[in-house]
């Protein structure tokens, strides 16, 4: 006996109705992404990048601002990948203001060696 559609309709629907729903699925906005991006920020701001590498620390902060529009309009893909940017942007502004705090304690470490090797050198009467 053949398989009439009233009786394969039900499952049918179903299997119509899973395969829309799998297909409108997408990611999860990326409100981890985001949260990441701005102790990034908050990161670089605490290490003083504001001074020793404003225009990173600007474009963690400007990507980040995007990120947040992009979020609040539904846009979660420009959301997730500004979000990144800001993030790296922000670790960046980080590892400059490091460096260049690092770079400053070592001229004066090498100031005081060259101070000390001075007064050595003329007897230490000083």
């Amino acid at each position: 006996m053949p398989t009439s559609f009233a009786q394969i309709r039900l499952p049918l629907l179903a299997v119509v109705l899973a395969s829309g729903l799998a297909g409108c699925a997408s990611t999860p906005p990326p409100t981890g992404d985001l949260s990441a991006a701005q102790q990034a920020v908050m990161r670089a701001d605490d290490a003083d990048a504001d001074q020793y590498a404003p225009q990173d620390l600007a474009a963690a902060r400007s990507a980040l601002s995007g990120a947040q529009a992009a979020m609040s309009q539904g846009k979660d893909e420009d959301a997730r990948r500004l979000a990144l940017t800001a993030a790296a942007e922000a670790d960046l502004a980080f590892a400059h203001s490091r460096e260049t705090l690092a770079n400053a304690e070592l001229n004066q470490r090498r100031a005081e060696i060259a101070e000390l090797r001075r007064r050595l050198q003329s007897g230490g009467d000083q």
